[in-house]
C-alpha cells in the first residue's frame, strides 16, 4: 500500500506545479498586453516621435546648421534677384 500514498502526493504536486505555471503565464500575458497597448497608444507614439526629433535636433552641430541656413538664404535671395531681372 505504500504506492497509494505516493500517487496522490505526486498528483497534488503536479497540480500545484500546473497552477503555478498557469499563474506565471497569466502574469507574462498581462505584461505583454500592457506593452502592446503602450506601443499602440497614439499619445505615447507621438511622445516617442517627439523625443526622437528632439534628440536628432540636439545632435546637429550649430556651426554646420548656421552654414546651411546661410547657404539656403543666399540661394533663395539669388533666385529672387534673377527672377526679378528676367521680368524687367
Amino acid at each position: 500500500m505504500p504506492d497509494a500514498d505516493i500517487e496522490p502526493k505526486a498528483a497534488s504536486q503536479s497540480q500545484d506545479a500546473l497552477v503555478a505555471d498557469i499563474e506565471r503565464t497569466r502574469e507574462e500575458l498581462a505584461r505583454t498586453i500592457d506593452a502592446i497597448s503602450d506601443r499602440v497608444n497614439p499619445a505615447n507614439a507621438a511622445r516617442r516621435t517627439m523625443d526622437q526629433v528632439k534628440g536628432r535636433i540636439a545632435a546637429i552641430d550649430p556651426v554646420l546648421a548656421g552654414g546651411v541656413a546661410v547657404a539656403v538664404a543666399g540661394t533663395v535671395a539669388a533666385w529672387f534677384l534673377l527672377r526679378r531681372r528676367k521680368k524687367q
